[in-house]
């Protein structure tokens, strides 16, 4: 069946919207991967748009041997792991008996984490509780707080409920406990959903910002998130870290830029090995069959 002219006309202007937006979000990202990759002089001339002009690796060699890039990519790092690690643990460990049936009371332990979408403690309250655990300025104050995301849980929970009960019952007949339909049976079979919330998490942790301003003190122990923040308020902190030697040949709009780069490119790399599972993941959560 062909289309219609009103059809066409209403494909036409849908292309032209989206192409515009997607112009809209890559215009920017084009503009930093030209500057990081431009020459000072034409970095400082105002020359570079979508291209890079004098092409140069000078403000990645800056970055990286002027500031304490390398160290904070490390911490994020650490913090991204391990928390990433913690949260899918704990969100599994959560989302398995709540999506078994016969367990008892699963409506009030879910209401009861519903609940905690709705209302929180509020910043203050919640720092003082971090503050007299002993957590301040150290990475548990990141992970522990937000240890569990509700909307994570319930994603999970709803995958859980998705797959077959038979498959279960089959499971017990060969004698497996419940530990053993987890580990062997339901996490397999839920591998679309890990890598999309371990996605979720990982892009959390990895951008983690204010959590990281409120708890961590010592600047050591900042992230790429923070450091790459105070690069772009402060040009005399660029100053401060760079080498003498190196500020003739350099300019702070090029090493910001590089400096962005080297933040988003992690994500970038990871998200390809998890795009087969995420659109997969992300149906397979949200309705329930």
């Amino acid at each position: 069946m062909r289309d219609s002219r009103s059809e066409k006309l209403f494909y036409l202007m849908n292309y032209v919207l989206l192409t515009i937006i997607a112009l809209s979000c890559i215009t920017p990202l084009l503009n930093v991967i030209a500057l990081s990759l431009s020459g000072a002089d034409a970095v400082a001339s105002g020359r570079v748009t979508l291209w890079p002009v004098e092409f140069s690796l000078s403000s990645f060699n800056s970055l990286f041997t002027g500031t304490p890039i390398m160290r904070s990519f490390w911490n994020s790092v650490q913090i991204t792991v391990i928390g990433t690690a913690l949260s899918m643990l704990v969100t599994v460990l959560a989302a398995y008996p709540l999506s078994r049936k016969q367990f008892y009371s699963r409506r009030f332990f879910t209401l009861a984490m519903v609940f905690t979408m709705i209302f929180n403690g509020g910043l203050i309250p919640s720092y003082l509780v971090v503050q007299n655990l002993g957590l301040v300025n150290s990475y548990a104050a990141l992970w522990l707080p937000g240890l569990v995301s509700t909307y994570n849980m319930l994603l999970m929970r709803s995958a859980f409920e998705q797959l077959p009960g038979e498959v279960d019952e089959a499971a017990k007949i060969d004698g497996c406990g419940e530990t053993g339909i987890l580990l062997r049976i339901v996490l397999p079979l839920s591998k679309p959903m890990l890598a999309t919330l371990a996605l979720f998490y990982g892009v959390g942790y990895w951008n983690a910002f204010m959590s990281v301003m409120i708890y961590i003190n010592d600047t050591a122990k900042y992230n790429m998130t923070v450091l790459v923040q105070n690069m772009i308020k402060s040009t005399s902190m660029i100053q401060d870290f760079a080498d003498p030697t190196m500020l003739a040949t350099m300019t702070p709009e090029g090493i910001r830029s590089a400096a962005v780069i080297v933040m988003i490119v992690p994500i970038l790399a990871v998200y390809p090995l998890l795009q087969k599972y995420f659109v997969k993941g992300v149906m397979l959560g949200s309705i329930k069959g």
